[in-house]
């Protein structure tokens, strides 16, 4: 085998503009374009399974309550924490059944929390 026949064999073409080119070239010496991507033995080779367990619940959280059956608990009842009591909140239900709804303040600002609500609201 003579010189020229071994550098046939290790040439290769450029995949852009077909000239030849040594066949371990990355990069062609005639146009400059990447001909091979670049192997990095030195990074690892990392692998990423994720799995999505996620339940898209559309936003809402909690349990969907009626404005009004609130609005009127709290306006007749709020003394003693029913509308806290419906909203299963309770801890301060029995706060307000001890403190006659907070001293009557805390009914009031809720009974008017209430009104700006949307119905159904979430809890």
């Amino acid at each position: 085998m003579d010189q020229s026949s071994q550098q046939t064999e290790r040439m290769k073409y450029c995949k852009h503009c077909g000239a030849r080119i040594p066949e371990d070239a990355v990069i062609c010496t005639s146009c400059g374009r990447q001909v091979e991507t670049v192997r990095n033995e030195s990074q690892p080779n990392v692998v990423i399974q994720n799995t999505n367990t996620n339940v898209n619940t559309g936003g809402r959280y909690g349990r969907p309550k009626n404005k009004w059956v609130a609005f009127f608990l709290c306006l007749f009842l709020g003394f003693i924490g029913a509308h806290k009591f419906y909203e299963e909140k309770t801890g301060m239900g029995i706060l307000y059944l001890f403190t006659a709804g907070l001293f009557m303040i805390g009914s009031v600002v809720d009974l008017i929390a209430l009104l700006f609500k949307p119905n159904p609201y979430y809890v």
